[in-house]
């Protein structure tokens, strides 16, 4: 017998957080098309605000600063979320869904992830709540993650962790300290697939890094709690490849550090660069003077490590 629908429609809300990757090592392309990585996240206090509210209709909302291209239909990877974990409760994939944008979109800080993070917490409370369901389980909450994307998973754990596999594979590590970045976004995005396709072709050419899987720097590093640890440790197997393909990265990258920066990287596939500064007064002025030199670039300062995906 088929349950009747509820009538209540509470609106639920949480915080998705973006993400930097400390460390990112990419092993050679897998049979899947995948590379193998060890990459190490830290989630960072801004975030976007993720909405749901249980309704007959389905309708999917981008509003905020950087909402422009992000995708106001149920083909958003958030919409997925809800429809997966509806699919999981045996309930219709219905409601009214609501992304307040504040992280930067395509730029390598796991926007769309952290959103379909968001969105698994939200639609796992709100349907179980609606419709007196037992919740789904979190290790199976994680699996969901997983299927929707690499960065999904650590989105919605948060913290620091260690990624292996494609990054969903996820081990917590110890983090001492807070850690101020400075992050500078840029106007001209980057194809995830192309910077990785780069990569492999300058290794195919004798050009490129052999793979960078030790983490074990990284690690004490976090343990110590000095960022200037942190910084001299930092690395991107997909640096090489992102200014390749975009050398106006590096000025970028040159102008921060020259700024007072602890250490500037490109932040997973880029565009977006991170700079890991000794305080906030040095994080602001990273800022104000990389956006003066460099055109179409726009920066924030936050910090981390940060929550993952989290009820309001």
């Amino acid at each position: 017998m088929t349950q009747p629908l509820a009538p209540s429609s509470q609106l639920w809300q949480a915080r998705a957080h973006a993400k930097v990757n400390l460390h990112l090592g990419v092993g050679e392309a897998r049979e899947d098309g995948f590379h193998e990585l060890a990459t190490v996240f830290q989630a960072l206090d801004v975030h976007d605000v993720v909405s749901y509210r249980w309704s007959e209709d389905t309708t999917v909302e981008v509003t905020g600063r950087h909402a422009k291209g992000v995708p106001a239909t149920t083909d958003n990877l958030a919409w997925r979320a809800v429809e997966l974990v509806a699919q999981r409760l045996m309930l219709p994939a219905t409601g009214i869904l609501t992304m307040e944008k504040n992280i930067p979109a395509a730029g390598g800080m796991a926007g769309g992830s952290a959103d379909a993070a968001a969105a698994l917490l939200l639609a796992n409370h709100a349907l179980s709540t609606e419709f007196s369901r037992e919740p789904v389980a979190e290790e199976k909450l994680f699996e969901l993650a997983a299927e929707l994307g690499s960065d999904v998973p650590f989105t919605l754990l948060g913290g620091t962790a260690l990624g292996r596999g494609r990054g969903e594979l996820l081990t917590s590590m110890l983090s001492r300290g807070r850690y101020i970045w400075a992050i500078i976004t840029n106007a001209e995005g980057l194809s995830t697939p192309t910077v990785f396709h780069k990569l492999d072709e300058l290794r195919a050419a004798g050009r490129g890094s052999s793979p960078h899987l030790d983490t074990e720097a990284v690690g004490q590093a976090l343990i110590s709690g000095n960022p200037r640890e942190l910084a001299a440790v930092m690395h991107n197997d997909l640096q090489p490849a992102a200014l390749s393909l975009r050398p106006d990265l590096r000025k970028i990258l040159e102008t921060g550090e020259a700024a007072g920066a602890l250490k500037g990287i490109v932040s997973g596939s880029g565009p977006t660069c991170a700079f890991l500064c000794e305080d906030e007064e040095t994080a602001a002025e990273v800022v104000a003077q990389v956006c003066a030199d460099n055109r179409g670039t726009r920066g924030l300062v936050t910090t981390g490590p940060a929550s993952g995906a989290t009820l309001v």
